[in-house]
């Protein structure tokens, strides 16, 4: 049975509705100056059924309750609209997956975690595997591109609509999980990124006015966009730098992203001699925020950690000062993930002694780390 969710029953939005001239639609805001969130810190956790099985939840109560238990109050939710729709019928959403969403969010009243909806995967694009999508919401022609935006507004409209009536306090919209890296003659993406976040904007808005919005910065997430000041949105940062600690030997990284292929140490001295410590991470991550948190921006970190082939000692300490140095400015954060490769719990370390913790293998020392920020 769902709770405060206004219209989760209603039928699918048409997709009439959204094929307007995006360009000329203006962008309401919130009738507060800035979007105000507490101090949101927590996980990112996954959608875990598998395509075709009804009968398991995508996402363990277990979970929100553990974290509940440990003081968290902040769950990340990076989703693919392939849960609900189909790259060949973009205007077209089953709305039978989102009550597997409705249960998380009504979960998240329970024991208090904060939800917060993120499209890691958006008609038009996705940080991995990009090239699955039909047309692209960031490259090519510009006819593909405003397809992908119409399609990308409809879906952000759906779910705008289904969850009218819910409080900011217990939900929020993430509207792009990291937008394109950008390289030296790239500049125009981050003047498509404010097209394309506006759009999301006006769309989810033109439903739930007030909705708390999150926006990722530019370049996978690492960088602010001053643009979006007026659109009174928090925006979401990443906590990976340098990726010679945090994704050690991970598979799946471009090589020409590793500051040095060395061992990791920490602090780490990289390939062009630069020393990386608490300072360096102040400089990488405070530094280019500092002119929006001066006015007044909120900022989260939402999505951080360390991937398991690290050694735990080295990747702790790397934690620790990543931790206090959000910590100096107010961030809060989300790790990736609570159970996994870069989380608390069955991570599968090699040097990890866990504890047996209600059928997981907890990782005791990096818990108590989190908790203690």
């Amino acid at each position: 049975m769902l709770t405060r969710i206004a219209g989760a029953c209603a039928p699918s939005l048409p997709a009439s509705r959204l094929l307007f001239s995006l360009a000329a639609q203006p962008v309401s805001v919130p009738d507060s100056p800035t979007q105000r969130i507490p101090r949101y810190c927590g996980f990112n956790l996954q959608w875990e059924r598998p395509a075709g099985n009804s009968s398991k939840s995508a996402f363990a109560e277990s979970d929100l309750a553990m974290m509940r238990e440990w003081g968290f109050n902040f769950a990340r939710i990076p989703l693919s609209y392939w849960i609900w729709s189909k790259p060949s019928a973009w205007m077209s959403i089953d709305e039978k997956p989102f009550e597997e969403i409705d249960r998380l969010i009504n979960l998240g009243k329970q024991y208090n975690i904060h939800i917060n909806l993120n499209l890691h995967r958006i008609p038009g694009y996705c940080i991995n595997e990009r090239e699955l999508e039909p047309a692209d919401l960031f490259s090519g022609r510009m006819q593909e591109k405003e397809r992908a935006l119409k399609a990308a507004c409809y879906h952000w409209s759906w779910i705008a609509r289904r969850y009218r009536g819910i409080p900011s306090t217990q939900l929020s919209f993430d509207l792009i999980n990291e937008p394109p890296r950008m390289r030296s003659y790239e500049g125009y993406l981050e003047e498509r990124y404010f097209e394309v976040a506006s759009a999301l904007v006006a769309a989810i808005r033109a439903e739930d006015p007030n909705r708390v919005i999150f926006a990722d910065g530019i370049n996978i997430g690492q960088l602010p966009v001053p643009e979006f000041i007026p659109l009174h949105l928090v925006q979401s940062t990443r906590g990976y730098q340098p990726k010679a600690i945090s994704h050690y030997r991970a598979t799946w990284v471009p090589l020409d992203e590793y500051e040095t292929m060395k061992p990791p140490a920490w602090p780490l001295t990289d390939d062009k001699g630069t020393v990386w410590d608490r300072a360096r991470l102040a400089k990488e991550y405070l530094d280019p925020w500092r002119s929006l948190i001066a006015q007044g921006v909120q900022i989260h970190v939402g999505e951080w950690g360390c991937y398991n082939q690290t050694p735990h000692d080295i990747a702790l300490a790397w934690m620790s000062d990543c931790l206090s140095t959000w910590r100096e400015v107010g961030w809060g954060n989300a790790l990736w993930n609570l159970r996994g490769s870069f989380g608390i719990l069955d991570s599968e370390r090699k040097d990890v002694v866990y504890e047996n913790f209600k059928s997981h293998k907890l990782d005791r020392k990096m818990l108590e780390l989190l908790r203690s920020a």
